[in-house]
């Protein structure tokens, strides 16, 4: 340990009039005059919201990191910051990812905390945090809520990932109505997350690989009694993580993203994982290319037999081993040598790990799939990269070529995809444009468009669809996504028309429509011009300063950080 000046000194441990202010305001609360004397102020970063679901129980959460922030003799204080719940808020949560990073950014920085814990779960809470955090770099680890306990329906384990199977079979008639409000009523059955490998289950699996949490952080269920404990403990090894001085550029290197993009790979995580890793890895100053995804993924297998891509869920990751033994399993792929959060190496954390059931987490010498991680595609429809994920793909669609179906936005796919005369068959491509971060605004999660009612009635389960939105990591099938640019900002996407021949080749890593470059230029010179513009608010500064899909959808003004010190003093 090292004797570090504490921040929270420049507030606490002022004399005069600055001092008695900071101090004087704070005894409100009861608090005696020994906590304001040299000990460590940790703040808790909650996003607790009776409008974030997934994150309901963090109230209760909250107090177990209390009791370890005083245990370890630190001086808890909590204050919330901005809340997305993925599943209510609108038009997408994805549209307030950055906003929410300024909020806990700024909400660190200003304040006199000399660490922090950040409790996040529903999907864009872990990335938006974590991102806000790297612009501050101070010492910081995460607790993350759990995910929820395996739905029941039927006599069999449902998840988020049966909510598009439901949609369909309502749609094709082999459901009913009222047997999908039984579904309904047995799909969430305790606090927590979504229960399958959606992007909720993928971030806290994320932040466990980059060595932000503590081991097993990232399948605890939220109603085990051992997600409280995890949350005592990381309350007690923040305040020793300040003591060490050790903040969130020791642990986020080069090194832990790479290790981060392999477990995803492992586990079968979320597409989205890749728009939010770029983004973290432009806050912490790390150079991180949509490129080095695919290299450093390709060769590692589906370990985690988890829905979308397998059969179980994260109650049963849980059980098998967690995280600990997946990365145990891959420990000579993974750079085992690198700090984390408790003051460990990655080989020192997984050593004792073990897998407990090979059905759910799988051997590296018997993988449940070969195919794993995520494919970047290049070619003329995403000059600047799109995402796929193979393992939730169809083999027979791995290399395909079809005419295109094409929706100019949401709206038109909404009034059309069902209509009997849509020209349309198993061998089309859906095209769905500006769905994108400016074109939407927000990038929604659109992108596994459902298939057209005909079709289904056919029996047609998967189609090749391509979009320059995001997917639920919970969906599946042969998408496309992230098509960057997109066509809001005047990408080739925008020029694709129906009856455009699209080849799909995810071997050779390539989407292109076979349109000649003089076609697509006259295509361009008579475009029409957008004329939608937003006006004003959040969404008019979004629209102007939102980065490109390939380059993590962060504001531009955002990148980097400033760093703890604040610039001007008050009083």
């Amino acid at each position: 340990m090292t004797d570090i000046k504490l921040r929270s000194q420049n507030w606490f441990g002022k004399k005069g009039k600055d001092g008695f202010i900071y101090r004087a305001w704070m005894r409100n609360q009861g608090i005696p005059t020994f906590e304001f004397k040299g000990k460590p102020v940790i703040g808790i970063c909650n996003t607790w919201s009776e409008l974030t679901p997934c994150n309901g129980h963090f109230r209760e959460l909250a107090m177990s990191v209390k009791r370890g922030i005083l245990e370890a003799g630190g001086f808890p204080v909590e204050f919330p910051v901005m809340s997305l719940g993925e599943t209510l808020i609108k038009p997408t949560a994805m549209l307030y990812r950055n906003l929410v990073s300024m909020d806990v950014e700024e909400s660190i920085r200003a304040n006199p905390v000399d660490g922090v814990v950040l409790l996040c779960g529903c999907d864009k809470t872990t990335p938006a945090l974590v991102m806000g955090a790297c612009s501050v770099d101070i010492p910081t680890i995460v607790v993350s809520g759990g995910a929820m306990l395996t739905g029941k329906f039927q006599g069999r384990n449902i998840g988020t990932s049966d909510v598009w199977r439901f949609t369909d079979s309502v749609r094709s008639g082999i459901m009913s109505e009222e047997e999908l409000n039984l579904a309904e009523s047995g799909m969430c059955r305790s606090n927590g997350h979504c229960a399958v490998m959606g992007t909720a289950s993928s971030m806290a699996c994320m932040v466990e690989a980059l060595g932000l949490t503590l081991p097993e952080n990232a399948a605890i269920p939220a109603a085990d009694a051992s997600r409280k404990v995890i949350a005592q403990l990381s309350g007690i090894r923040i305040v020793e993580m300040v003591r060490e001085n050790l903040k969130l550029s020791d642990i986020l290197t080069r090194k832990a993203f790479e290790n981060a993009i392999k477990v995803n790979a492992a586990i079968g995580g979320s597409t989205n994982f890749v728009i939010h890793l770029l983004a973290i890895a432009g806050r912490i100053g790390v150079e991180l290319d949509i490129s080095d995804f695919d290299p450093l993924s390709a060769k590692v297998p589906l370990l985690a037999n988890l829905q979308p891509s397998g059969e179980y869920f994260m109650e049963d990751l849980y059980y098998a081993g967690g995280l600990p033994a997946v990365m145990k399993e891959m420990i000579g792929d993974l750079h085992g040598d690198i700090i984390t959060a408790n003051g460990r190496t990655v080989r020192e954390n997984v050593k004792t790990a073990k897998i407990l059931n090979e059905q759910v987490i799988a051997k590296l010498d018997k993988p449940f799939k070969k195919n794993s991680g995520v494919v970047i595609l290049k070619g003329n429809i995403c000059p600047e990269g799109a995402v796929l994920k193979p393992n939730a793909a169809s083999e027979r669609l791995m290399q395909h070529k079809g005419k295109a179906v094409v929706f100019e936005n949401i709206e038109d796919y909404k009034a059309r995809i069902d209509d009997e005369n849509l020209d349309v068959d198993e061998n089309s491509v859906l095209v769905l444009k500006n769905v994108g971060p400016k074109g939407y605004p927000g990038m929604p999660e659109v992108g596994n468009m459902g298939l057209p009612k005909k079709l289904l009635a056919k029996g047609i389960t998967d189609m090749v669809r391509i979009s320059d939105g995001r997917m639920s990591g919970t969906g599946f099938g042969t998408v496309v996504l992230h098509v960057s640019p997109e066509a809001a900002a005047g990408g080739n996407l925008s020029l694709v028309q129906s009856g455009d021949m699209i080849e799909l080749d995810i071997p050779n890593r390539s989407l292109n429509m076979l349109v000649s470059n003089e076609e697509l230029a006259l295509r361009r010179k008579n475009k029409a011009k957008d004329e939608s513009e937003i006006k004003r608010g959040y969404a008019y500064l979004y629209t102007h300063h939102v980065e490109q899909a390939h380059l993590g959808a962060d504001f531009d003004f955002l990148r980097g950080g400033s760093g703890s010190v604040v610039s001007r003093e008050s009083h």
